[in-house]
């Protein structure tokens, strides 16, 4: 009994063969091929980000219908023996015909090539008063036998010889035969074992603090960690002071130093104690170059193109949009590139002088065009003050402690000369004396007539 059974619905009514009819039919997917069927059901068909299938699989070459494949167990012998000793394996076989050649993991097998004296090489070159021959032709014997492995050397030696005993004298042995066999010393000077030496005191050493630091307890490694965190500690607070050294201004009163101008491309227009400039000369300031230097320096890493914008920035920030506008249309008249193609060290260097250079002949320009309109307010103002009143376009003149006379004929002094000539008629006609007055007529009285 069910559900429908309780509620007395049909099991097949005409709403189930609707719903099921109404139902799309799933489409079939085939799994493809070299992924296994449960990676296939996590991942529900989803194409992979990475490749799944093996690369072996893509390489393997296609078989033929005529291609017969069995396996056999067959017998092999290796080149890596010297026995000729005869194993068995299962071998691959193509249609009927086993595989031939070497044994496949023969090609694994390397051994170290010994060299190999003579007795008068030995009475020539080898001698040594600690040595005897007997003890060393037992230890290259070993070594040809055990491939240079000196533990196994030394436990098989005859006589107590430590393993850096054993390595000095083999390794010496080694290089004066090269050496003496060479036919010339300079043909092996690149040779491992005569570019290399080997370091006996060194090694010993080596072996010394590799067993001490083995031989730590569990406190000792605790103390020693605790000792390098404090170092890192302490390493870290240096950095942080000094970059915080290195991030402190310099005061706006004080000059700046030479070398931070000549890194930002900013220089200073010179001007007299008592000049003034107007507002809308643009001179970069010293807290602006230093402030971009700073924050620099705390990136540690930087590239330099972001370092040369934040030098542009600097440069500019104090003159107005206009200028900096007008610095780009020079630059571009010039064919320079707002932004150099292959910023170089040097070419930066350049690029920031082109554009302090620019912005000098900028403000150059602003001031000569300021005292030219000083000049001229100043000659036209020192005329059209009364006499009993001082000029005041002269007072401000003094103030200022202008240097140079402006030239009558440069500045227009023909008309200024007629001007004054305009100017001096009606004064000459005031200076006359006016006639007095004379006395009107009196009107005739109407008389009754």
């Amino acid at each position: 009994m069910d559900a429908k059974d309780i509620l007395g619905l049909p099991k097949n009514g005409p709403l189930m063969s609707q719903e099921k009819k109404s139902r799309p039919q799933k489409e079939s997917q085939r799994k493809p091929d070299g992924i296994s069927r449960e990676v296939y059901a996590l991942t529900g068909g989803i194409p992979p980000l990475m490749p799944s299938l093996d690369i072996n699989q893509l390489k393997r070459r296609a078989l033929s219908e005529s291609e017969k494949i069995t396996w056999q167990w067959l017998p092999f012998t290796s080149s890596a023996r010297k026995d000729n000793l005869q194993l068995y394996h299962w071998v691959r076989v193509v249609n009927g015909v086993p595989p031939t050649g070497d044994y496949s993991f023969a090609k694994y097998n390397k051994s170290v090539d010994v060299l190999e004296y003579t007795d008068e090489e030995y009475e020539k070159y080898l001698s040594n008063p600690s040595w005897t021959k007997e003890e060393t032709d037992q230890l290259f014997d070993l070594c040809k036998r055990f491939d240079l492995r000196f533990v196994i050397i030394a436990d098989r030696f005859p006589s107590n010889r430590t393993v850096e005993e054993l390595k000095d004298r083999y390794y010496s042995v080694s290089r004066a035969i090269t050496i003496a066999r060479a036919p010339s010393p300079a043909d092996v000077t690149g040779h491992p074992l005569v570019k290399e030496p080997y370091n006996v005191s060194q090694e010993i050493e080596r072996k010394r603090a590799l067993s001490m630091v083995l031989s730590q307890t569990k406190l000792q490694e605790r103390r020693d960690a605790e000792v390098l965190a404090e170092a890192k500690k302490i390493s870290e607070s240096r950095k942080a002071a000094k970059a915080a050294e290195e991030a402190e201004l310099p005061d706006v009163s004080d000059a700046a130093p030479e070398g931070a101008e000549k890194a930002a491309g900013i220089d200073v227009i010179s001007t007299s104690p008592n000049a003034q400039l107007p507002s809308g000369i643009a001179v970069p300031p010293v807290s602006e170059t230093a402030s971009t230097l700073a924050s620099l320096r705390m990136l540690r890493v930087y590239l330099r193109t972001y370092a040369l914008e934040q030098m542009v920035q600097a440069a500019s920030s104090s003159a107005g949009l206009r200028t900096i506008k007008r610095v780009e249309q020079t630059l571009q008249d010039l064919g320079v590139n707002l932004k150099p193609k292959v910023p170089t060290k040097l070419v930066c260097a350049e690029h920031l002088e082109l554009r302090k250079e620019i912005l000098t002949l900028l403000n150059l320009q602003k001031q000569v065009q300021y005292k030219e309109a000083e000049g001229s307010s100043y000659r036209e103002g020192s005329y059209s003050e009364t006499p009993g009143t001082p000029p005041k376009r002269a007072q401000r003149a003094t103030d200022l402690d202008r240097t140079f006379i402006p030239d009558s004929t440069s500045f227009g002094g023909e008309r200024a000369i007629k001007r004054d000539q305009k100017r001096k008629g009606p004064g000459r006609s005031s200076e006359v004396p006016s006639s007095p007055a004379q006395s009107k007529r009196p009107r005739k009285l109407k008389t009754d007539g």
